[in-house]
């Protein structure tokens, strides 16, 4: 547990499920007794997305019971991170409850037009792809950041991917996103040092999220065999042997987000098993 984040405030998009990277990061924050802010999309759920957001009711359940649980404050917010005015909406919300914020999780993402390679891919989901996994960070760090220089200081954690680092076949719109949130994170963090915030990113490999295992049941249909068979097959380009979990996600981003990683910035970290073992 990080004692030090006792009494921050805390923002993580795309948290609002369960089963995501993006509540396992807001569970070990309020672990650490961090206030958390959980934000997902919410009542602005879109359509046609293979793996399903946050609903309000999922969110709300989701911020009653940490608040329960590890005896912090906690709200629920709906956010479309591809539209500004709703990023506003979400900012003005907020700051009814809390007048600054300590640490941002720019976790919220998602693909379009998957499977397909960069020729066949339809333009619309490669613009859209782009703009929720890399615009957003941008987005929403522009917003939050006034409240957290006015707080003196804070960190920010992206997520990213292992995708970012090494080519994602069929997926290359998520891939290039990805990249790009790894060098915007360290643009932030040569800009932003002199304002006491530290901004690092997260690079996950194979974790077992909705998305995961959408995958594995994607890749079923394109063999002709099981989910586990591509799961295992999966294992085998993998040291530790195994898929993680979101929590293995979690506790590195509040890890980051501590005093005890108070000279680490503008780095991107793997979490991928040994997958990926180049910086």
């Amino acid at each position: 547990m990080n004692n030090d984040l006792k009494g921050k405030i805390a923002l993580v998009t795309g948290a609002g499920k369960r089963s995501g990277i993006g509540f396992a990061i807001a569970q070990a924050l309020a672990a650490g007794r961090a206030n958390v802010i959980v934000a997902d999309l919410g009542g602005h759920a879109r359509q046609n997305q293979a793996v399903s957001t946050g609903t309000t009711e999922e969110m709300e359940a989701i911020a009653a019971e940490l608040a329960t649980l590890f005896g912090i404050e906690t709200m629920a917010v709906s956010v479309d991170v591809g539209d500004n005015g709703l990023i506003d909406a979400m900012m003005a919300q907020i700051g009814k409850r809390f007048d600054h914020i300590d640490i941002l999780c720019n976790n919220a993402g998602a693909s379009f037009g998957v499977p397909n390679a960069v020729h066949t891919y339809d333009e619309t989901d490669w613009m859209k792809t782009i703009d929720i996994n890399l615009h957003s960070v941008f987005r929403v760090s522009r917003a939050v950041l006034p409240l957290m220089i006015k707080a003196g200081g804070g960190s920010i954690v992206n997520t990213a991917s292992r995708a970012g680092k090494t080519p994602a076949l069929f997926n290359g719109a998520y891939a290039v996103a990805k990249a790009g949130v790894i060098m915007l994170t360290k643009v932030m963090a040569a800009e932003l040092a002199g304002n006491g915030i530290r901004v690092n990113a997260i690079c996950p490999g194979q974790i077992m999220t909705d998305l995961e295992k959408w995958r594995f049941s994607l890749e079923a249909q394109w063999f002709n065999t099981t989910e586990k068979a591509r799961e295992d097959e999966m294992c085998k380009t993998i040291p530790l042997g195994r898929i993680g979990n979101p929590e293995e996600v979690g506790r590195l981003a509040a890890f980051l987000a501590s005093e005890a990683a108070s000279y680490i910035t503008g780095q991107a970290i793997n979490v991928t098993g040994g997958q990926l073992m180049e910086l």
